[in-house]
């Protein structure tokens, strides 16, 4: 699949946002077309003269809800004199290439690429330091958490001309290939729900059996239908998608396993892991007994606000999410039945894999040739296994500099990160006791004294980078 990157321009009439070009003739288009890419920017502790700007690289969604959940940099931007900005990647939110077609068919969505995202970062960048007057002599620091860290990462090593260092947020540049085994994300889950309640993790274990056996008859669909509060009722083919929505389920409480009271993938409580486990300590149940716990648990996760009146198994977190778009280029739904796949169906391919010992889920072994196949057959696209260690380094990212990885170890993406410094300059900073990438999130009197350090170790790093560009810039001059 041909890949263009879409060079940038000055909308004046849409407050000076970032408009993306390209020639895509070759892609059955007759002009040249452009879009228009929003970006944020809050400027109230910024000071011209010796200040920085802290760039949050945005990840699969719509730019406010990232915006709203990264309080770390609202809280440091006095301290650091700091600008904010966050960009809002394409084909998420309201930065649509083709509109409403964006989404239409692959060669519409032949630019939406990692790569060609970065390269929006870098023409942002540019035309802010050239239209805000004092901006172009300052340093510029990027940040993101998830996916957004991985590019605020690699942002670094392929720009790092635009900015002097970056903070990647349990970013898992390595879950790739075989950098990492397959098997590391669903042990750190299953690890998770074993140590916040007895026989948790094997009462999730046995309820794979429980669903298998019950589904097996037209009686047992409608009482599954019936005790999981469904929305619709379920068939013989829908048990597959039912087994991945409950999985899924389990891996965001994973991620967002954090110390208090959130609102990130779901409203949920305090310690969800610790709420849910509570309905789980007892695997050696008779099959309904076991699913009306499992229901039990569920409803922690999607009704914990009292407002759902039926569990739609479509659906696993906020509409702020770009499911769409990341599908195509990572889905967040990791399938474990046998009948599903990992949907990474261009260049961000993720080898997950089970084995119903180490972890709490059903066996699922990883098979390339029918997640392309799968892949074809939704995208019309075939992925490309290699690409990311190809363009980015995989582990070989010594030469780079600068860089600072933070992971928890209750966040199951740590499997992918990493965890040990590489050089001086590329540092890993551990969180015990955090959850997806927790430092980047509002202080609370709930922290673990882990992140607390974590965040004093991160703006260390970034004030000594800011100090620095400014010796560099003083010495030239």
């Amino acid at each position: 699949m041909t890949s263009l990157i879409l060079s940038a321009q000055v909308n004046e009439r849409y407050s000076a946002s970032t408009i993306l070009k390209a020639l895509v003739d070759h892609f059955g288009f007759s002009d040249t077309r452009t879009f228009k890419q929003r970006y944020l920017i809050a400027d109230r502790h910024w000071q011209a003269n010796g200040g920085s700007i802290l760039f949050y690289t945005g990840n699969e969604g719509d730019i406010t809800w990232f915006c709203n959940n990264t309080g770390f940099m609202w809280e440091v931007a006095e301290e650091l004199k700091a600008m904010l900005v966050f960009a809002e990647h394409r084909y998420y939110g309201e930065s649509l290439p083709f509109g409403e077609d964006s989404f239409k068919d692959s060669q519409h969505l032949n630019f939406l690429t990692s790569e060609q995202a970065l390269a929006d970062f870098a023409e942002l960048i540019r035309h802010l330091r050239r239209t805000i007057p004092g901006a172009g002599s300052q340093p510029v620091i990027a940040i993101g958490g998830s996916y957004g860290g991985m590019l605020a990462a690699w942002f670094r090593m392929k720009y790092p001309h635009s900015v002097v260092g970056a903070l990647a947020a349990s970013a898992p540049i390595w879950q790739f290939e075989d950098l990492v085994p397959c098997g590391v994300f669903m042990k750190i889950v299953t690890e998770d729900f074993r140590k916040s309640g007895p026989h948790c993790a094997e009462s999730i274990r046995r309820s794979w059996g429980a669903i298998n056996r019950l589904s097996s008859t037209g009686g047992g669909l409608q009482w599954l239908t019936k005790a999981l509060h469904l929305c619709s009722p379920l068939t013989s083919g829908d048990i597959s998608y039912l087994k991945d929505w409950i999985s899924e389920t389990w891996l965001n409480l994973a991620m967002v396993d954090y110390p208090y009271e959130a609102n990130f993938l779901q409203p949920l409580p305090a310690w969800p892991i610790k709420v849910v486990c509570q309905y789980l300590k007892n695997p050696n149940v008779s099959d309904t007994v076991l699913l009306q716990n499992i229901f039990q648990a569920l409803n922690i996760y999607y009704n914990y606000s009292g407002q759902a009146q039926c569990l739609n198994i479509s659906q696993t977190t906020t509409s702020s999410l770009g499911s769409m778009g990341w599908s195509y280029q990572v889905s967040i739904i990791i399938s474990l039945s046998s009948t599903g796949s990992l949907l990474s169906c261009t260049e961000m391919v993720m080898p997950f894999c089970t084995n119903g010992v180490d972890d709490m889920f059903e066996t699922y072994q990883w098979d390339l040739e029918k997640f392309s196949d799968d892949c074809f057959s939704q995208w019309g696209v075939k992925p490309r296994p290699h690409w990311i260690t190809t363009l980015y380094g995989g582990k070989n990212i010594s030469s780079h500099s600068n860089i600072i990885f933070s992971n928890g170890d209750l966040d199951p993406w740590s499997g992918g990160g990493v965890t040990k410094d590489i050089t001086d300059t590329l540092v890993a900073i551990n969180i015990p006791g955090g959850a997806h990438h927790l430092d980047l999130r509002a202080s609370t009197a709930f922290d673990p004294s882990a992140v607390l350090l974590s965040r004093l170790l991160e703006v260390k790093h970034m004030k000594k980078w800011i100090a620095d560009f400014y010796k560099d810039a003083r010495r030239q001059s």
